[in-house]
């Protein structure tokens, strides 16, 4: 059974920045899609990045040039190095992944899924 587990998330002031990570069990991690997907209160869930299993990188607009999606295949893990993050970026912010090769920020495409990790940031 594959499982998707987050960590990292805090509070941080506007500017600061956090690193999120995610592990992904089961399957071999290089053959993973992954990406990470935020929802906040009151507001539908939205992807942030993705990272397909060929190593091909989406970001949606609103993150571009602040924030950086990897993976270190040793570990296991997927990241989620967030900058210059504003108060407008506090979120659940979730993990997905899935089989396949795909760098798509739908959230339609992904399986499997963590249980999110919480992102405050204040002004």
């Amino acid at each position: 059974q594959v499982q998707v587990v987050e960590s990292g998330g805090g509070s941080v002031q506007a500017g600061g920045s956090l690193r999120l990570s995610c592990t992904v069990s089961y399957y071999t991690f290089s053959r993973y899609s992954l990406a990470w997907f935020h929802q906040a209160p009151g507001k539908e869930r939205e992807g942030v990045a993705a990272l397909a299993s060929d190593g091909s990188r989406n970001y949606a607009d609103f993150v571009q040039g602040r924030f950086t999606i990897s993976k270190d295949m040793v570990k296991s893990t997927l990241y989620l190095q967030m900058n210059s993050l504003k108060p407008e970026d506090s979120a659940m912010y979730y993990c997905a992944a899935d089989l396949g090769n795909y760098d798509s920020l739908s959230e339609y495409v992904y399986n499997y899924w963590g249980r999110g990790t919480q992102v405050t940031v204040s002004s």
